[in-house]
């Protein structure tokens, strides 16, 4: 009983965890490095400083910056140095400071394995871009439009070597092959 009772006083102690993840007193952002491939274009998104579209290719490469805890993030183009907002009237544009609420984004992930950027401030209102790689306006985005779909990429070449794995078909024959290893007939 008194084993109990210590081990349920005892809580437990995420100072430790937190003072670790930061990287000075004030801050406690991570930084990744990946591309945005727009599930319309076909393309990745890209910021040239004021303008932003998604007809980048394989060098359009972002910075994300995010809270420890948290989905809220900044995104800014690694070669301009300016973040994706969004304006008052739904309008994406690119500043080259990121710390108004304009340019805060919370990642939500949807059930197609797709990502959809919900704007912080407007509620309701998503990045998204039309096929020719154009912003929509964020008032006339929901999230189950196409438009608002986006893919994490990691840069060629960077891959993270735990998140790479290999996809493998099974065929019957294939099937029938593993059976026959495991299970060899003795004769």
């Amino acid at each position: 009983m008194t084993g109990l009772l210590e081990s349920h006083q005892s809580s437990a102690d995420f100072r430790f965890y937190i003072k670790n993840q930061t990287r000075d007193d004030v801050s406690r952002k991570q930084v990744r490095i990946y591309q945005l491939y727009s599930r319309t274009t076909g393309k990745h998104v890209q910021i040239l400083g004021k303008k932003i579209n998604a007809n980048g290719d394989d060098g359009a490469l972002l910075v994300v910056e995010t809270e420890t805890f948290g989905s809220h993030i900044r995104i800014k183009g690694k070669e301009s140095g300016y973040y994706i907002c969004m304006n008052k009237n739904g309008k994406i544009i690119g500043k080259p400071n990121g710390n108004s609420q304009e340019c805060v984004f919370v990642e939500e992930y949807l059930e197609n394995n797709y990502t959809a950027l919900v704007s912080a401030k407007y509620r309701g209102w998503y990045l998204g871009f039309n096929r020719k790689g154009r912003p929509k306006k964020g008032s006339n985005t929901t999230q189950t439009q196409q438009e608002v779909h986006f893919m994490k990429r990691h840069p060629k070449g960077k891959a993270d070597p735990l998140e790479e794995f290999r996809f493998t078909t099974v065929t019957k024959r294939t099937r029938r092959a593993r059976r026959l290893k495991s299970n060899p007939k003795t004769n």
